[in-house]
């Protein structure tokens, strides 16, 4: 039969996964890091998900597709609830238990105390939204901008990223990218920073961390060296590039 049902860009889509948690139906999983329509009995063609894609990257369109059923619907939003993933797909929302394996330990065999690790912070506030572009710690330096779940997971994060210069700190896939673009664009027009240093998790809705760094370099008018860093949920480093 011929109906409405989604289409998805993958040219323009960034592997954000929000529109996978907007759909109730479990018709969008995130596949190779990129938004997919699964099947096309899970879709109602109602697109909801729409207006949830910042990149613009979904679309209602009338096409040849199996009609929306209702039950396997059903099944299939059970059949995930029970398995090792959400509904949503996104692999930033699987259940896991990190304890497992061997633990990293900043003690000696010997040792009872744990070393103590001076912090090495080097500026306050830390949240985008809340340093103003004129803040003088950014004048010149090497920032790193930092999705949130990066400290928390990289282990010796202080001692690896805070030496030479000020952090910057955001969630890309909760909080809006397009304010965080305009800020530190303005950041970097005003304190003309020697580099940017992108520290992100490995899931696929933190990649907009690195678009959002990349977009905010194009958008001003000082052009800056950036790399990225992408780190494991295990707190291991995965990769690092160069983005501009």
């Amino acid at each position: 039969m011929k109906r409405k049902i989604i289409e998805i860009d993958q040219e323009l889509c960034d592997g954000c996964g929000i529109c996978a948690e907007a759909c109730h139906e479990g018709a969008i999983q995130m596949v190779n890091g990129k938004a997919k329509l699964v099947s096309d009995i899970y879709c109602d063609g109602l697109g909801d998900c729409i207006g949830e894609c910042p990149q613009g990257a979904i679309t209602i369109i009338e096409r040849e597709a199996e009609a929306y059923d209702e039950k396997a619907v059903s099944k299939n939003i059970q059949a995930k609830t029970a398995g090792e993933k959400l509904p949503c797909g996104c692999p930033s929302t699987n259940i896991m238990d990190l304890t497992k394996g061997t633990p990293k330990s900043c003690c000696s065999e010997d040792s009872v105390e744990p070393e103590t690790i001076s912090s090495r912070l080097r500026n306050w506030p830390v949240q985008i939204h809340l340093v103003p572009p004129h803040a003088p710690w950014l004048k010149g330096a090497d920032i790193v901008l930092a999705a949130d779940c990066v400290p928390f997971a990289y282990a010796d994060f202080h001692r690896s990223f805070l030496e030479s210069g000020p952090v910057l700190i955001g969630c890309p896939k909760l909080d809006d990218a397009q304010f965080y673009i305009d800020k530190i664009a303005e950041m970097i027009d005003v304190a003309t920073p020697k580099s940017l240093t992108v520290l992100r998790m490995e899931v696929p809705c933190c990649g907009g961390m690195s678009q959002i760094a990349q977009k905010a370099i194009m958008k001003s008018d000082v052009q800056i060296p950036a790399k990225e860093v992408i780190i494991g949920i295990r707190g291991d480093i995965i990769s690092k590039r160069n983005l501009i």
